[in-house]
């Protein structure tokens, strides 16, 4: 039988409805009984006792809230009784212990994926076209669609039939024989354009060019096409020396046009079109083979939140996150906004000293330069998320670092920088869920599992995103954007850690090419790089 609430750390004064609940209704959990004020919807929160002006909001265990006037036990908790408060947090303080879960099962196990030079190994072998500026869209565009049409079997421009015509090795090809089947079997060919490169501030285009070179060396690509116009502020040195840092050794075919180095756009697209595809070819020849799952890099993050995802979804990626840093695997959480609170915990498991201090300034740098711009994290809730009991940015963040699980933080990296160390690694990205999608993929993610409580269609380019509900209600009313279910940790018929193992093996399906997910289903090729400063 299904609880009707919950309090998720005995120390909380808030209890969770799990079900709608109604006006004078009678609720007992934990041996307690609680009378029901008003109306409070499922997912919402009511006070646990009698709560003062100024009194601290607890839940997950830590600050999240303060009464700003008396509340009564049972009364339901919302933006007009209880606003944002999170603990101070100025140094580590404490050396957090870990017993690592038994990953028995799990040591041996593989998935087939696409085997680098420099030892990474992909889900997926991609071919990446994209521009170093803004100027050089439509020229990707160009390409995106004569290569697409081509390789899918569309009606055929001048330069699909030139790309027919390599393909078929022969001089000329005017009429349009459609076969339907795939030119290449191993081998997806994407494309991603910006609004960046050029314009704005300096940083911004180095940083650009750190996330593109990130892109060549995440595992999931075989080589890449690259359009510069030339006189832009993304330089191609500058996109080069980005690559040398990060991949000293790159074996990675990489070709590079720049236009106005390149004669008309016909001979342009015409040296692309020939230069690119022999590379293809070639990439194509690529096969999978066994890898250990301590080659997965799984980025973690959360979208659409509800009052759900914090004690199903996010603490099911939790659990997985602990079982990958036993194996020798890797994960990366990300969104520094959804932090905010929780930075005691975090700082506390830091293996290094030097982590936890970088951490915190990442944080604090980070808010100074939303509140410079007229905001706080304190704004970071959307109106979704206050609809669906995510009231405060204190409580979204509590309920968003259980995706972290509770193993020791190995590492903690700035926007754009790549991963080197397995276990849990910490990134400052912004909350949005497409910015935050494409510095995962930019920092060495091969897989990335977005949990969300209320739906959204956010994809990538070169790594599969795998969507994780929190509730069933969302999966019967958009099945076509859901992967994986973990509302049934609400209705009581299965365990974190249950579901935790369902979904590794659910992951090692997608990793291994057995199960493409919604997202790459529905050509959801998502790429937005983060302004710093600009969004949460």
């Amino acid at each position: 039988m299904q609880k009707k609430a919950i309090k998720v750390n005995s120390t909380d004064n808030v209890v969770v409805a799990l079900v709608d609940l109604s006006a004078n209704e009678k609720v007992i959990v934990d041996d307690v009984e609680y009378l029901i004020t008003k109306d409070t919807k499922a997912k919402h929160k009511f006070a646990a006792t009698n709560l003062k002006e100024g009194d601290s909001i607890y839940m997950y265990g830590i600050i999240v809230g303060k009464a700003v006037h008396n509340i009564e036990k049972g009364e339901v908790i919302t933006t007009e009784n209880v606003k944002h408060k999170s603990a101070k947090v100025e140094k580590k303080t404490d050396m957090t212990t870990w017993t690592a879960p038994n990953v028995d099962k799990w040591k041996d196990r593989t998935f087939m994926g696409y085997h680098r030079p420099d030892g990474q190994v992909g889900t997926e072998n991609v071919w990446l076209f994209f521009p170093l500026v803004f100027c050089e869209n439509r020229n990707v565009e160009t390409l995106k669609d004569i290569f697409e049409k081509e390789l899918l079997f569309d009606k055929p421009s001048k330069h699909q039939l030139l790309l027919r015509s390599l393909i078929s090795d022969k001089e000329n090809i005017e009429e349009d024989n459609k076969e339907d089947y795939r030119v290449f079997k191993n081998i997806e060919v994407k494309f991603i354009t910006h609004q960046g490169g050029c314009g704005g501030i300096r940083q911004d285009a180095e940083a650009l060019g750190r996330l593109l070179a990130g892109y060549v060396k995440n595992p999931n690509v075989a080589g890449a096409t690259v359009l510069s116009l030339g006189c832009q502020n993304l330089q191609i040195e500058i996109f080069k020396n980005a690559l040398e840092k990060i991949s000293p050794n790159n074996k990675k075919p990489i070709v590079i046009y720049e236009q106005q180095k390149s004669g008309t756009v016909d001979e342009m697209l015409d040296g692309i079109i020939k230069d690119s595809y022999l590379e293809i070819k070639k990439a194509n020849e690529i096969e999978r083979q066994p890898a250990p799952i301590s080659k997965l890099v799984l980025g973690l993050e959360c979208g659409g939140s509800d009052g759900f995802s914090g004690i199903s979804a996010n603490p099911t990626l939790g659990r997985l996150s602990d079982l990958m840093a036993a194996i020798g695997g890797s994960t990366i959480l990300s969104e520094f906004p959804e932090l905010c609170g929780v930075e005691q915990e975090l700082v506390n498991r830091c293996v290094n000293e030097k982590d936890a201090e970088r951490f915190l300034q990442l944080m604090k740098d980070f808010e100074n330069s939303v509140i410079a711009a007229g905001s706080g994290f304190d704004m970071n809730p959307s109106p979704g998320n206050i609809k669906d009991g995510l009231i405060t940015d204190a409580m979204k963040s509590a309920g968003a670092a259980k995706k972290g699980g509770s193993s020791p933080i190995q590492d903690v990296l700035d926007f754009t920088e790549y991963i080197t160390k397995p276990g849990l690694n910490l990134l400052c990205t912004p909350g949005n869920d497409v910015e935050c999608t494409t510095a995962l993929v930019g920092s060495g993610s091969n897989v990335v599992l977005f949990t969300t409580g209320l739906g959204t269609p956010t994809g990538n380019p070169i790594v599969p995103v795998v969507k994780i509900s929190s509730n069933n209600t969302l999966v019967k009313n958009m099945p076509d954007i859901i992967d994986f279910n973990t509302g049934e940790i609400i209705t009581g018929e299965k365990t974190i850690d249950e579901t935790a193992d369902d979904l590794l093996e659910f992951i090692i399906k997608v990793a291994s090419g057995e199960i493409k997910t919604k997202t790459q289903i529905l050509n959801q090729n998502d790429f937005i790089p983060w302004r710093r400063g600009v969004s949460l």
